[in-house]
């Protein structure tokens, strides 16, 4: 799957139905970031969740756009992250420098884990608990 170079934040959420429209609520904490601000109009992408749970994390590539900043991250390091928020299928979410977003897979809110870096993206990594 092809992911933007402009995404500004990543989230999971669901989609209620308020009669005549369809709602997704953004968590506070993707505008206290100051990735997203309220009155704004944005494009939004959904991604339908995975049937398969609990499928291991394999990929090693990165992908950055040309004259695009780098991530703050590499494959293969190692770092403390502490997990902001979690997804619908157990998948934590944490932030590091300017926002960028790691996913933690099996991880809970509010924890401080020791992870590995497995997958960078110019937007988002995936991190595995090592500790």
């Amino acid at each position: 799957m092809e992911i933007s170079e402009k995404l500004l934040c990543l989230f999971s959420a669901e989609v209620s139905d308020e009669g005549d429209r369809y709602v997704v609520e953004v968590p506070r904490r993707e505008l206290e970031t100051g990735s997203v601000e309220a009155g704004e109009t944005y494009r939004v992408a959904l991604i339908a969740t995975s049937e398969t749970e609990g499928s291991e994390t394999a990929t090693t590539t990165t992908t950055t756009a040309p004259g695009e900043p780098q991530p703050p991250v590499e494959i293969g390091e190692i770092r403390y992250v502490e997990v902001e928020d979690l997804g619908k299928q157990g998948d934590g979410i944490a932030r590091v420098e300017r926002g960028y977003v790691i996913i933690v897979p099996d991880a809970e809110v509010g924890e401080r884990v020791k992870i590995e870096v497995t997958e960078v993206k110019s937007n988002f990594a995936v991190g595995e608990i090592i500790e």
